[in-house]
């Protein structure tokens, strides 16, 4: 069954990048969003297995970690699975101590430690 994915903030470019990562490796659909709000909406409407954030926003380069935090305080989107899209250790463990999954970075896409933490939710 195909499982969909929900990618917040990211260009254009590394949106597409993401996408053919994920859709070479998993059944699966990539979605974007832009911000919390379209976030949030597209969560409510739709039923996604992962979301994953960039560490800073492409369309107004905000933290990623805010929307992090707001999902998790939300009654009903808390149990929806979240990683930070960030190479940077120190943020990544930030994004884990706010809830999230361990993430990965744009240059870790074919690593093996990327691929076992993508399988535990994406199968």
């Amino acid at each position: 069954m195909t499982k969909h994915v929900l990618d917040v903030g990211n260009c254009g470019p590394d949106f597409q990048a993401i996408s053919r990562f994920l859709t070479a490796s998993f059944d699966c659909q990539v979605d974007q969003a832009d911000k919390l709000e379209d976030t949030q909406t597209k969560l409510r409407e739709g039923d996604y297995a992962l979301v994953l954030i960039n560490r800073k926003l492409d369309c107004d380069y905000s933290d990623g970690i805010e929307i992090l935090k707001a999902l998790k305080a939300n009654d009903q989107l808390r149990s929806v699975p979240v990683m930070l899209i960030t190479n940077f250790a120190e943020h990544q463990d930030a994004a884990v101590a706010a809830g999230a999954e361990r993430g990965f970075g744009k240059f870790e896409y074919e690593k093996a430690e990327t691929l076992q933490r993508l399988t535990k939710i994406l199968g």
